[in-house]
Parts: structure tokens; sequence; C-alpha cells
């Protein structure tokens, strides 16, 4: 027994959306996404490069995606292309020592390289190569080219124990923000690391694996059927992905996003090149309808990506045909993300067809930045939490942690929770809320984090609520959430934070009785 001294429990929240593997690497690695000036640049990088260990590659860091995204809240222009941050290597080169970098900025169009690198791909400017820029007989870091692919074929590859380091970081860093079961998008290579902190006794997070709709048939010539697992890690429900994200502008619209005339792109499962699941997504023609039929006859839960107006309807479409023709059963499905719609009456079409939606609120806060420069007065229908409660659609919260190449997400539920009862930025803006309208009381919001996502994933008659008889996930917060303005809800501070009975953070002593 742990006296609480009064203070605000919770049951633990449950994140709708994670990319662990992803954020375990950029805990420890560098994330440079809010970076494109030299100081902090170096600074990252040097703390990034402290944090690794021996023989590791520091890779990524995605630099500069604030940097040149329109300011829609703030009225802040974009920076032109030709002032844009060009670091060089002469800025990393003696804070990173031994250790070889190569990192990139966040639309992959510069790269990178410090001199370990260069050395590691044999590469200097008495040898000329195509992509290796030298200034002054000196080579300046920057590759490109030839250059490039030689010095991404010098990395070493991760090893297993870099990746249980790394699960270890992101475990700890859910645990001291109150997340106790994640809703995680799993790459086939994950598995075994949870596994692993599993039979080592450490795993402290639960985890809701969703491998990738093109996996359907494998899991089931492997013997592995919907619900397999156990409290700990569970696989039922898999991925799919109809469009792109609005962070590069590939979310697929009805009308051209106004930035860039085109509008979107359809996910393109030919792509080899994707790691979270290359053959799970639209292209070629008919691949999306196959998937689905094939998974949902084996009783798998179909979870899928769309973002844009035209992808969404386009997905409820071909779920529609899929419940039509095999047949009334059991489908908690999703659309992920469900970001745009095309008006109103799309969250009655969910209602009817039953169907879910995962969404992350601390996109509308971030992207707000940009949705108005892109697309205009459809922008309203963007992220509308209320109209989708207020048709009875079933609401899941969650993160997208650690984000995308554009954009960084937080993990922290008390900033989520914000998001959705403010609908203001960090610093306040704009007044009143984004479309104030789609703003959620804190009530409901607290039952996307919990009840409802324990309710997605089956697994309700176990978490979720504080309920005798269900499992001791838990969390302690400093305040009552219900008493303070809406607006101070980003200031709460978990204190403690319990797994199955186990305390896995605690930021102040209880006393245990």
């Amino acid at each position: 027994m742990i006296d609480a001294g009064s203070r605000f429990i919770t049951p633990g929240f449950i994140d709708d959306h994670t990319h662990f593997n992803q954020a375990g690497a950029l805990l420890i690695g560098a994330n440079l996404l809010d970076v494109h000036t030299p100081a902090p640049f170096a600074a990252r990088v040097k703390a990034a490069a402290s944090r690794i260990a021996a023989g590791q590659w520091l890779t990524g860091g995605d630099w500069g995606a604030y940097e040149d995204a329109p300011q829609g809240s703030t009225g802040a222009q974009p920076v032109p292309r030709n002032q844009r941050f060009r670091p060089d290597r002469a800025l990393i080169d003696s804070v990173t020592g031994t250790t070889p970098v190569l990192l990139n900025r966040w639309d992959r169009s510069a790269y990178l390289a410090n001199g370990a690198a260069l050395a590691a791909a044999t590469l200097d400017c008495t040898r000329p190569i195509p992509g290796l820029e030298c200034e002054g007989g000196r080579a300046t870091g920057r590759v490109a080219d030839s250059a490039l692919t030689r010095v991404r074929a010098a990395i070493a590859p991760k090893t297993f124990e870099q990746r249980l380091r790394e699960a270890r970081v992101a475990q700890q860093h859910l645990a001291e923000l109150g997340v106790t079961t994640i809703h995680d998008i799993s790459p086939p290579f994950q598995l075994p690391v949870y596994t692993a902190l599993r039979q080592r006794n450490e795993l402290t997070v639960r985890v809701f694996a969703r491998p990738t709709l093109d996996k359907w048939n494998e899991l089931r010539y492997a013997g592995i059927a919907p619900g397999f697992g156990d409290d700990w890690v569970r696989i039922r429900a898999l991925k799919g992905f109809v469009d792109g994200i609005q962070g590069n502008s590939t979310a697929r619209f009805y009308e051209p996003q106004l930035h860039s005339g085109k509008v979107g792109e359809w996910r393109d499962s030919t792509n080899t090149a994707a790691t979270d699941g290359p053959g799970s997504g639209m292209e070629p023609t008919g691949n999306m309808q196959r998937l689905l039929f094939g998974l949902d006859s084996a009783g798998w839960w179909a979870n899928v990506h769309a973002i844009g107006d035209f992808a969404i309807d386009t997905l409820l479409t071909m779920m529609e045909q899929v419940m039509h023709v095999n047949g009334p059963k059991e489908r908690r499905w999703r659309v992920i993300h469900s970001q745009v719609i095309r008006a109103p009456e799309v969250a009655q079409r969910y209602k009817r067809l039953g169907l879910i939606a995962e969404v992350q609120p601390y996109h509308a806060i971030d992207d707000m930045r940009w949705m108005g420069v892109r697309i205009g007065a459809r922008s309203r229908f963007a992220y509308n939490f209320r109209t989708f409660h207020d048709a009875g659609v079933p609401l899941l919260f969650g993160s997208d942690w650690p984000g995308t190449n554009a954009s960084w997400y937080t993990a922290n539920p008390m900033t989520i929770l914000y998001a959705a009862v403010t609908r203001l930025t960090l610093d306040g803006q704009p007044p009143g809320g984004w479309f104030p309208e789609q703003r959620l009381d804190l009530e409901t919001s607290l039952r996307s984090y919990t009840v409802n996502n324990a309710w997605a994933e089956g697994e309700e008659a176990s978490k979720g609520t504080l309920t005798a008889g269900k499992l001791a996930d838990l969390v302690i917060i400093d305040r009552d959430l219900f008493a303070i303005p809406s607006v101070q809800l980003k200031e709460a501070k978990v204190l403690l934070t319990m797994v199955g009975g186990r305390v896995v953070y605690a930021a102040a002593p209880f006393t245990a009785q």
C-alpha cells in the first residue's frame, strides 16, 4: 500500500501511437529538428557523442525542420533556400573525436560527415569523387551522390546490445511521464528487444505491437493468431498506410495544396527503402484492398494511416467494402491520425462503420504553423476532435513520439492533454485557441488516454480504469488536474508510475505500508 497523500491518481496512460525504437535512438543520439544555428548544433552533437557507445556511429539528426516551415500561427516567414543553415564539419570535429558522424537535414537535401566518418569511408580531397565538397583542398564534410553512398556503406550495423540500451532509455523516459502502455509501430527487429527485456525482468512498459498489414499471412503461417502474447507484449492489430504526411506535403487531398500545387501522394508499396512496411501501402493499384480482405479473413484488426481528406474517404470506402463482403464481426478498426476530413459528415460515416479515430492532439498545436499556408480554409476540418466526439466516434489519444523527419512530438501526456483542451501552442497562441470549437473537456481527454485505448487494443477487462481485479497500472500526479486552469495542464508533473504493482518511477518519497 502507498499513501498518495491526497494527490491526484489516474490509470496509467496508454499511448495510442509510438515509434519506440526510433525514440530510443533519438534520446541517445542527436535531436536536431529545431536546430539551425551553429552553437546549439555543435552543443547537441557534442552531447550525443558523449552518450553513444564506443564504435557506434552517430547518424540522423534531421536539422532545420523548423527553419523553413511557414509559421502560420505567428506570421513568421520561412527562411529563403539560399539562406539555409549549412553546417561544416569544423563545427563538430572537435566535439566528436573518433566517433564517426553522418547527419542529415530534415528533408534529406543535405548531409554532413565529420572527419572520422570521412576517414572510415576513405574520402579526402586528394582523390576527388562526385559529391565530396572541398574548399581549399579540405573536405567540408558536406557529402552527396557517390561520396554519400560511400559514407553510408561504412556505417557499422547497430548491435543488439545497442538496441537494448536504446530501449532502456526510452522506457525510462516513458515511466517518468506516466506512460504504462504503448501502441507501438514495431518493426520486426524490435520484437526480440521486448522479449529480451521481458526475460531479464527489465520491461517496464506494456507493448501493443503493430506489425504492418503485409505481414498478416506470414503471421498466420508462423502460427501467430490475433491476440498472441500476454499482458506485457500483445499483437492483435496490423498497420497500413494510405498517404504520406503533412510535414513534407505528401498527405493526399482532393484539391491541390496551396504552397505546392500538388494533391499529395499515395503510399507506394514498391518503395523497398521504407523501414516501416514497404509492402503495406496503396500502390500498386489494389494492394490495400487485397491486404484488408486478407487480414480481415484471418481475424486481424486494421489500423491504417490516413491524413488527407481524399485519403480518409478512400480508406473508408475500402473498409466499408470489406465489411459488406466479409459480413459482420468484431472489428476494432482504426483510422490512424484522421487529420483532415472533408466535412463533418465524414465523422458520421466513421460512426456508421464502427471506426475509431486514433489521433495525436499535439499534432494540432505543432502543425498549425503550416496548415493555413498549405490548405487554407480546409484547416477548419483539421484535427476535428470535438466533431468526432459529438458524432459518437471513439477517440484515442497518444503522441506519435518521437515524431517525423519534419516535426518532433513529445510523449508527455500532460502536454498532450493541454493541446486537446486548449488548442493553444506552448506559448499560448493563438488567443482563444486554434479553431476553439474543436476543444475537448478534460474528462473526455483523460478517457481517450486510458479507457478508450484499453478498449481499442482489446484489453478493457484488464486495464484502462482503476478497478479491483485489473492490472495495477497507475500514476500519481502532483496536482488535481480538474482543479487547475486548463492552461496549467502542461505544468503538471508525474510523481510516481506503477506498472503491474511495481513502482517503475518515483520523483518523490511515498510511504509504503
